[in-house]
């Protein structure tokens, strides 16, 4: 099961700061982030990726592991 935790922008617009979610089958990265905007309609929001606290591009060909911890962030301000 992996856990996805949201911040910012991204927590209003889903309503919750976390969710588990479970998978039967190899998940991808890409395939996780297509199946949330489905969900969420993120289309009009700016986030990163992270997974397991490392940020990782949207378009990164990464394959998920079950203990994986994906996070979306807002975008940072410098300073």
């Amino acid at each position: 099961m992996i856990e996805i935790k949201y911040f910012g922008a991204v927590a209003e617009k889903t309503k919750c700061e976390f969710e588990k979610l479970s998978f039967s089958e190899e998940l991808s990265l890409q395939k996780l982030l297509q199946n949330l905007n489905e969900k969420y309609e993120f289309d009009s929001l700016t986030f990163s990726v992270a997974v397991n606290q490392k940020i990782i591009s949207k378009k990164a060909d990464y394959t998920l592991q079950t203990s994986d911890i994906v996070a979306l962030l807002p975008p940072f301000a410098g300073g």
